[in-house]
């Protein structure tokens, strides 16, 4: 005879295999919010080719995705500073749940599931303080809130979870915002960003600055490396005549360390990187929207490539490379030396792409 644990362990089983997972909805292997020429607002999952899986409609603007690391679940955040996140059943396009910032909080944009997929952690803004702080959902449980952590910083944006791990980090931007004032940037000539990682229960493990004389560097954008270092996306909020690199990699060893990059590349990028992916072990590629840039980086030997001069900002990993995105409706296969074009839509891309991939 089974035992008790057995019958219940294989009910879950049944149940969560009985529900869509990403096969089910075209085996997409990233998503990105989007804008269609009406004006609507969709999320979109794009297979390896470029080509569309699906779209789903969104109640305004997108700026990033998670998503669920087995079933077909999308969480869309509205663009920062936001109250609501949509969780859509992909196979469906039905908005299964409507996630909303608690009184006196707003979302940053971004968010990511525990490694077993029942736990959502996002990045918030507490209105009053400015303290940066990460609201807890129970996933298997609705979307239920269950609390909130500190995000150890001011301004937490991007979140994200390390390969093989529970361990999240987290690019608190330093910059305060207050909704009255829009976007406007608060505490420019204070601010003090860094890269936080901790466990899903709030235990600090590392806290990684830079020198003091760069604390104008906003860390926004975070990718993961397989073996735990974290590849680093800044905007520059001082002189810009003064900006320093604007990317960077964090190493457990070597704390937070910046990318080298010509005055002459600087100059072009209004100090502001869009996004970031890590290709492959060595490699990452960042986005510079405002100069219409993608470079890829050799995070050993520091040496650079200009692989694309376009509106890009989306690019995320692949297993050929990564896959880019950009404002026209573009979809690019980049590679070591260069992209391809493999896709174009009549849509415009929004800021993220995100990767869509098995629980680990």
């Amino acid at each position: 005879m089974p035992s008790r644990r057995k019958v219940i362990s294989g009910a879950l089983a049944a149940a969560t295999l009985s529900r869509p997972l990403w096969a089910d909805v075209g085996t997409p292997t990233h998503l990105s919010a989007a804008r269609t020429p009406e004006g609507a607002y969709i999320l979109c999952g794009l297979r390896a080719d470029g080509s569309l899986a699906f779209s789903v409609p969104l109640p305004d603007r997108g700026h990033a995705a998670a998503a669920h690391p087995a079933l077909s679940h999308a969480v869309a955040f509205a663009r920062r500073p936001g109250v609501f996140a949509v969780v859509l059943d992909c196979a469906t396009g039905i908005s299964q749940h409507r996630i909303q910032a608690p009184a006196g909080r707003h979302f940053y944009g971004h968010g990511a599931f525990s490694r077993d997929g029942k736990t959502l952690f996002t990045t918030e803004n507490d209105i009053d303080t400015g303290a940066g702080r990460i609201g807890v959902w129970d996933a298997a449980d609705g979307y239920r809130r269950i609390g909130d952590l500190s995000s150890n910083g001011i301004g937490p944006h991007e979140i994200i979870r390390l390969p093989n791990s529970d361990i999240l980090a987290i690019a608190n931007g330093g910059i305060r915002t207050h909704p009255a004032s829009g976007r406007d940037k608060l505490n420019v000539d204070t601010m003090q960003p860094n890269l936080t990682l901790m466990d899903v229960e709030g235990r600090v493990r590392d806290t990684a600055v830079l020198p003091a004389e760069l604390h104008q560097n906003s860390l926004r954008h975070i990718a993961a490396f397989p073996d735990g270092r974290v590849a680093c996306a800044f905007q520059w909020q001082g002189d810009p005549f003064a900006a320093p690199s604007i990317a960077g990699v964090y190493a457990p060893e070597d704390g937070l360390q910046l990318a080298p990059m010509s005055d002459q590349t600087l100059r072009g990028l209004d100090g502001y990187a869009g996004s970031v992916a890590v290709l492959g072990t060595e490699h990452m590629a960042v986005t510079f929207p405002r100069g219409g840039l993608m470079q890829r980086i050799n995070v050993r030997t520091g040496e650079t490539l200009d692989l694309w001069r376009g509106d890009v900002c989306g690019v995320a990993p692949a297993r050929w490379g990564g896959l880019a995105t950009d404002g026209l409706g573009g979809v690019q296969r980049v590679e070591a030396h260069g992209f391809t074009k493999v896709a174009q839509h009549n849509l415009a891309f929004d800021n993220h792409l995100v990767a869509v991939s098995a629980s680990s």
